[in-house]
């Protein structure tokens, strides 16, 4: 089996070296000269296109940011849809609105390929580990086509339904969660700042507590470590829970939680933030309280 790989960040790298570990000739592409010769050296082929990435590929895996990027890899300039053999799968792996993947979805079947609405949750150490979830919906066809690549970079597969749509709002709904939930986190580590706690011992507290969260456990390390190195940017977020208020104003349904978190995220953007980690929003409290974060140096300090 043949498979590319189009977008080699973060996410895309595990996937791509996960696809390599699992036995499955795998090329990948991105516009980043430095990260296609990290996957050249790990083993990989390297396209310089997405069409000619797309070239006798059997499954082609999109793991982009967002629905523009998807469309300018997939049918844009040099795109890769209509170097695709008949009878590919394309996998969506980039959160966009579900409307999105239906649409892109009716195009490519209508060129003989198949689609696979796959929005992926794990991170990048997942995505590394080849342990990903996938938030799967499309036709049996496209889920048998695409076992193989699946088998080697996910520990769960949810098949959500039998057309594009179910995938990508069920990625949404997480994606909710996320944006929250990180919001959050960074809301209670600065309170507890501000009122006299040492960040270490509210992590160590939380994480033993009622309160905990994925996303607590998770970002939290990187506000103690001073490592706003983006694995998920800020920006993610401005788009995820974007897209989550947008639908909620499509379907008449309020939203008052994930808009407080957007808001949040949207300060970060306006700071100059948007390419750091999404647990830079915290720097929304500082500048605002005037607390002093963690450098990094002294944790127990």
């Amino acid at each position: 089996m043949k498979v590319a790989v189009i977008g080699l960040g973060a996410m895309g790298m595990g996937i791509a070296t996960s696809s390599l570990r699992g036995g499955l000739d795998t090329v990948g592409c991105d516009v980043s000269e430095t990260q296609c010769a990290a996957f050249a050296k790990a083993g990989g082929g390297v396209a310089a296109t997405p069409a000619d990435a797309a070239l006798d590929a059997d499954c082609l895996a999109v793991v982009v940011v967002n629905q523009d990027q998807t469309e300018a890899v997939l049918l844009g300039d040099n795109g890769a849809a209509s170097a695709l053999p008949k009878g590919a799968v394309v996998l969506g792996c980039a959160t966009v609105p579900p409307a999105y993947a239906r649409d892109v979805s009716a195009r490519l079947e209508a060129m003989g390929l198949l689609y696979l609405d796959a929005p992926i949750s794990g991170g990048a150490i997942k995505a590394a580990s080849g342990q990903l979830s996938v938030m799967g919906s499309g036709t049996p066809e496209a889920y048998a086509r695409a076992r193989p690549f699946l088998d080697a970079v996910a520990e769960k597969v949810f098949e959500l339904g039998a057309e594009a749509g179910p995938g990508s709002t069920m990625k949404m709904v997480n994606q909710l969660l996320a944006g929250v939930h990180i919001a959050t986190a960074m809301e209670a580590i600065a309170l507890g700042i501000k009122s006299g706690l040492n960040a270490e011992t509210v992590f160590e507290v939380i994480t033993a507590s009622a309160g905990n969260s994925w996303m607590f456990e998770n970002r939290v390390p990187h506000v103690l470590d001073n490592d706003y190195a983006p694995k998920s940017a800020v920006d993610i977020f401005v788009k995820d829970l974007g897209i989550v208020l947008e639908t909620g104003k499509r379907e008449g349904f309020p939203l008052p939680v994930s808009a407080a978190a957007h808001q949040q995220f949207l300060a970060a953007k306006a700071m100059g933030l948007g390419r750091e980690d999404d647990s830079a929003v915290i720097k929304v409290f500082a500048a605002l309280s005037g607390i002093e974060l963690p450098d990094g140096k002294d944790k127990d300090a």
